[in-house]
């Protein structure tokens, strides 16, 4: 297989995965007290990737100033989707996390992708199984040294 089509699998791979998020994600947005902005919904799956950064790290991550940050970070406290916990060694540090209730929120939209890849694999040898969990490991490895 050609490089170029490599290059398009994995595009549509990535094409597929993010519509289904987004189908996922919409279903979950209502408008109403409490829920989540699509804005906030995003920013508490990013604070969550980076695994509890604290708010100039975010601000960093997603390019906008501190008091921007600050603001997004203050909603969703406010709504329980994330909590501040002091840093031990600095107290003036917050790192966030998220709460059980994001937890809650985030989760209900994987079992859709979960069914969608065991249903995939089931297609698949063993072999197969085994140099596709071994590609997208080398895969994952390259493109988090971007990030």
């Amino acid at each position: 297989m050609a490089l170029s089509g490599i290059g398009e699998a994995v595009s549509e791979l990535y094409r597929n995965l993010r519509l289904s998020h987004y189908r996922n994600l919409f279903g979950q947005l209502r408008e109403k007290a409490g829920s989540l902005s699509a804005t906030e919904a995003f920013s508490a799956e990013v604070i969550y990737l980076l695994d509890k950064p604290t708010i100039g790290e975010f601000a960093d991550f997603i390019g906008i100033s501190q008091p921007n940050a600050s603001y997004k970070v203050n909603s969703l406290v406010t709504k329980g989707y994330l909590e501040r916990v002091s840093n031990d060694e600095d107290h003036r540090e917050a790192h966030l996390h998220v709460t059980k209730k994001f937890l809650d929120y985030y989760g209900r939209q994987l079992p859709d992708m979960k069914s969608a890849v065991s249903s995939a694999l089931a297609s698949f040898s063993e072999q197969e199984i085994l140099l596709l969990h071994h590609l997208f490991g080398r895969l994952n490895q390259h493109l988090a040294a971007k990030v």
